[in-house]
């Protein structure tokens, strides 16, 4: 059972930067894709970002198109979500996933086809 760990979250004034990590416990991270998604009370968990197992291709939502950046070092079974120029609506508990079984070059927006979540982090942004 591969354990994703979360770090990084906290509270930040609008146009202010975080960076989420997510750090994985087994090295067979490098062969997964990976996600990160987020979620506000009484919504439905929300796709943000993704990128391949060989980080060939990164895919982003549109609300966050350019503000945001999905890498990962796999040296260091380490994922990581860069987020620029905050605004209150990016406010959310932020999830990352893993999916076995990835294709080379291939991101995933459903969130129903990752096999392992983190424990979720709150980002709080205020104007």
């Amino acid at each position: 059972q591969v354990q994703l760990v979360e770090s990084g979250g906290g509270s930040v004034q609008a146009g202010g930067s975080l960076r989420l990590s997510c750090a994985a416990s087994e090295s067979t991270f490098s062969w997964y894709a990976m996600g990160w998604f987020r979620q506000t009370p009484g919504k439905e968990r929300e796709f943000v970002a993704a990128i391949s197992y060989g980080a060939t291709t990164a895919y982003y939502a549109e609300s966050v198109k350019g503000r945001f950046t999905i890498s990962r070092d796999n040296a260091k079974n380490t994922a990581y979500l860069q987020m620029n120029t905050l605004k209150p609506e990016d406010t959310a508990v932020y999830y990352c996933a893993a999916k076995e079984g990835a294709s080379r070059g291939v991101f995933y927006v459903d969130s129903s086809v990752y096999t392992y979540w983190s424990q979720g982090t709150q980002v709080r942004v205020s104007s």
